[in-house]
Parts: C-alpha cells; structure tokens; sequence
C-alpha cells in the first residue's frame, strides 16, 4: 500500500505556495520608485494591483473546475509557470519603460498565477483537515496573509541595491521556485481516509460544534439560487473592498500622513502581511466556536470604529495600530469564507462555490485601489475615501444581520423536517 502522506507538511506545502503569491500585498513598496522611475501616475500603477486581484477572481471561479480535475501537484506548477512569467515580464517592462506591458504583465498574466496559485492548497487542506476545519482554512490562507511579511522588506532592499527591472528578474525567480517545489509533495488523501480517532457521529453525539450538520448539501447552480450566497458576496465584497484598498497605498498614505520614512513604511508593510496572516488563521479557529455569522458581524463592528479613527490620527503608531486591527479582519474575512461556505452549502461542490465568490474578490480589487486613488487625486486627502468606506461597512454589517437570520430560520426549519421524520 502506498505510504499515507503527512498532512502538517501538506500545510506547510500550502503555506509555501500561498507566501510566494502573497507578496502582491506587497505592492505599495513598488508605487514610489516606479513612479519616480519613470514618471507613471500612481493611479496608473495602482491600476495593475486591481487588475492583478481582478483575474485573481475570475482565473479562481472560471479555472476552478479545471484545478480541481488537474490535481493540485499539475495546478501548482501553473500557478508557478504563469506567477514567474508574470515577473519576467514585468522586469522587461520595467527595463522598456513600457506601462501597457507592466500591467499585462503583472496584472493578466501574474493575476491568473495568483487565482489558481490560491484556490490550488485550500480544498486539497480541507480534505486533509475534516476534523479541523476553520484551522485548515486558516492554514490554507493563512501564508498569503504572511507574503507581505517576507517579501515586503526583501523588495524594499532589493529596489535600493540592484536596478528595479533586475529585482522584479530576481522575485520571479524566487517565487517560481518555491511555489513549483512546493507543489510537489501537495496530493489529495486517498480515498476514505480519516485522521486516526476521528468519528463525526460521536463527535456530533457528544454536542461539539464543530461537528454540527452543514445547513444543506448543494451543487454551485443550486447555492446561486439562494439568497445566501448573495448575502456572503456582498459581505465579502465589501470587506475585501475597504481592506485592499488600504492595502494598496499603506506605504504612501503613511509617508504622507504620519511622516513616516521610505524604510519605516516598508517595514509596516512587512508588520502588515504579520497581522493579516495572524487573523486568516486565529479568526477561522475562533470562528468554530463563536460562530460564522457573529464572526463576520465583528469584522464589521471593528472596522467601523476603525476606519472612522483613522480620519483623526497623526500619530505613526496610532496609525499602525488601527491598521494592523482592520488587516486582521480583512485576512480573517478570506479564511473564514470556506468554512462559512461548508456550513451553509456543504462539502459536495465547496470549491466550486468558494471560486464563484471569489469574483466578489476580482470586483473589489478594481473598486477598492480606485476609489483611495481617484478621490486622493481629486481632493489630495485619504479622508474622504475613509468615510466612504465606513459607509461601506455599515452596510455590510445590515447585511450580516440579515444573513445571520436567514441561516437561523433554515436551521429551524432543518430540525423541524428531522424531527418530523423520526416520528414517522
């Protein structure tokens, strides 16, 4: 019989591939020296992040299907092949001075690396994890919360040692390497195993919530009919919205505000990838015993005060602060969706479902970067764009309520068709 791998270096695997893609959050390091090197409008190169996260989404919603059936060892090598050739021709356009090739580079041919780059470890993990499963998502997206932890410092110093097109020409080479040899331990569980002494039935029987039944078992064309599923897109676009967005000019918008250095700022961005891979796995752990519902309905809450604290701070570790608690809830949003997604539709086409909202994710990379870019250009504060997204927030917040409800009622009505068919 053929030997049962390790699944803790399965995650670790996982964590691999989703560090090296998660240093798109590191991005805001870059806005400064191109501009300066070639003069491009911040908006412009912003523009390539949204397009990034944009086919992010659609290569994870529109590739999902084809993942899955490619394996996740074949699907790792894409995400390596498209992720590096994303970065080699982003060092030739850098080099060229060519905008156009810059964003098709980093933003097209870099995002669909990304897209199936995430969703390759997350459904393979959660087999691996039926007994954990807020702690496998967590883990599973958790190293793309951290990219920015590791890669934001590095690209910093390789800007001020080496020629920009020559650092992008090592980053490539890197992030292909570790995200190709990762993916060759990643595989699928045989078929029915289970972690030794798990048994859901006495789990269940005992009271655990973690082992409490999925709300229903459903295919993706059955979850787009129900309001749920809307509910969680609008949630989720709206996190990811407010989020990104701060993520997009947070080495700029603390030079500007605070009057932090160029340095200063690029070590934030390096603290900020910490606090936003830190809450993708202790929000999706915490939410298996507060509950999903609650656990979005608290993002919200947080970041309301938050957003609407940092119209007022001047101070650099206010603003550091009120940051790294609005990442948490951002990298939590994202580990704690496949979970949320298995309590309402079930496990039968979760990757499926999760890469169909994850579009929400695609549309929000777009919305986000151009909302903070475009009022900054047209007022010349971040104030403006803060309120509207405390705006956003609150109304996410209605919505969560309204989805905490609705799954309130359909469990009612679940217990009553069971109780009613055991009596006969």
């Amino acid at each position: 019989m053929e030997k049962v791998k390790n699944r803790w270096l399965i995650a670790a695997c996982a964590v691999g591939v989703h560090l090296s893609i998660g240093s798109v959050y590191a991005y805001s390091v870059m806005t400064l020296p191109l501009n300066q090197l070639h003069g491009w409008l911040k908006s412009d190169i912003t523009h390539a992040f949204s397009i990034a996260i944009f086919f992010l989404g659609l290569s994870a919603a529109f590739l999902g299907p084809t993942v899955e059936k490619m394996g996740p060892r074949k699907s790792g090598r894409l995400s390596a092949i498209c992720y590096g050739l994303g970065m080699f021709g982003t060092s030739f356009a850098v080099k060229t001075g060519s905008l156009t090739m810059f964003i098709i580079s980093y933003g097209v041919i870099g995002g669909v690396g990304l897209g199936t780059g995430y969703i390759t470890p997350v459904s393979t993990l959660v087999k691996w994890f039926p007994d954990r499963r807020g702690l496998a998502t967590g883990m599973a997206i958790m190293g793309f919360g951290f990219g920015a932890l590791v890669f934001g410092p590095v690209m910093a110093k390789l800007f001020t040692v080496m020629a920009i097109w020559k650092a992008f020409l090592v980053l490539g080479v890197v992030y292909f390497t570790l995200i190709f040899s990762s993916a060759l331990y990643i595989a699928p569980p045989p078929a029915g195993w289970k972690p030794k002494g798990f048994d859901p039935e006495k789990l269940a029987a005992s009271g655990n919530k973690r082992a409490k039944k999925d709300l229903a078992q459903l295919t993706i064309r059955e979850a787009l009919r129900t309001r749920r599923f809307y509910y969680m897109w609008v949630m989720l676009f709206i996190n990811i919205t407010c989020g990104i967005a701060l993520i997009s000019v947070a080495s700029p918008m603390a030079q500007e505000v605070t009057g932090m250095s160029a340095m200063a700022a690029a070590a934030m961005v390096g603290l900020m990838g910490l606090f936003n891979g830190g809450g993708r796995l202790g929000w999706a752990s915490f939410s298996d015993y507060l509950g999903r519902s609650q656990t979005f309905m608290a993002f919200y809450v947080i970041q309301i005060f938050a957003f609407l604290a940092l119209t007022k701070v001047t101070n650099a570790y206010a603003f550091q602060a009120l940051l790294f608690l609005i990442l948490t809830c951002y990298g939590g949003g994202f580990s704690t969706l496949p979970a949320f997604l298995g309590d309402m539709f079930g496990t039968k086409q979760l990757g499926t479902i999760h890469g169909y909202t994850l579009t929400a994710w695609g549309c929000a990379g777009i919305v986000g970067p151009t909302i903070v870019t475009e009022v900054l250009e047209m007022t010349g504060s971040y104030s403006g764009t803060l309120y509207i997204f405390t705006g956003f927030l609150s109304v996410a917040f209605i919505v969560s309520c309204l989805m905490m409800w609705d799954i309130r009622e359909k469990r009612r009505l679940l217990v009553q068709r069971e109780q009613a068919a055991s009596m006969g």
